[in-house]
Formats: C-alpha cells, sequence, structure tokens
C-alpha cells in the first residue's frame, strides 16, 4: 500500500484505516458500516498479500461528519 500522506491526517478527526477481512464480501459490509456513521473516501481496491490471509483495503475517514445515515 501507499504511504500515508500528511494531508490524510493533518489535523484532528482524521484517520487512515487498513481494514482486513476474511473475503471481499465482509470486507464491502465493513466499509459500508463505516460509511453509515462517517464521511469516507469509500473502499480501495481490495488487495491480497500473497501468503498472507484475507484481504485488505484502506479507507479515509473524517470522522467529525456524518455519514450516509446522518444526512
Amino acid at each position: 500500500m501507499k504511504e500515508i500522506a500528511e494531508q490524510h491526517i493533518s489535523e484532528p478527526g482524521l484517520v487512515v484505516l487498513d481494514i482486513t477481512a476474511a473475503d471481499e464480501d465482509t470486507l464491502r459490509m465493513a466499509v459500508a458500516q463505516l460509511e453509515e456513521r462517517w464521511a469516507t473516501s469509500g473502499q480501495a481496491p481490495v488487495r491480497r498479500v500473497p501468503g498472507r490471509p484475507g484481504v485488505t483495503s484502506r479507507v479515509y475517514a473524517d470522522i467529525r461528519r456524518t455519514g450516509a445515515q446522518g444526512e
């Protein structure tokens, strides 16, 4: 994965989440739940790392702003 740039965490309330799940469906459900709570970047491409179980994706979120359910 790319390095986390300072802009992604330049102020309080901005977070970067690397999520690992057993499969892509579980990963999508986890990201969907985060999107309901916070303003997020949505799911990035799913990655599989050889020799490691599961799949991983990165999400950028602003936890100061509400997501889809809060609008």
